[in-house]
């Protein structure tokens, strides 16, 4: 399972970079413009993170059940 999420957070950081210069100019100055910018990374920063986190006590779960049934 561990080796699943490092795979999953590397290919997200891998990717992140390429999504965002598929964006259009036009929608990153409109963000920009407004202000928002940073608040839609951070939005996405916090989601990630909560997945990741999810995805951390499910695994310990998921051990702790195994040790049990062993």
């Amino acid at each position: 399972m561990v080796k699943v999420q490092l795979f999953l957070t590397s290919c997200f950081f891998l990717m992140f970079p390429l999504i965002l210069s598929a964006q259009s100019e036009e929608n990153n100055d409109f963000f920009r413009t407004i202000g928002k910018m940073n608040v839609v990374i951070a939005v996405i920063a916090i989601i990630f993170i909560g997945i990741i986190a999810f995805m951390v006590i499910l695994d310990r779960k998921i051990k702790k059940l195994e040790e049990e049934t062993e």
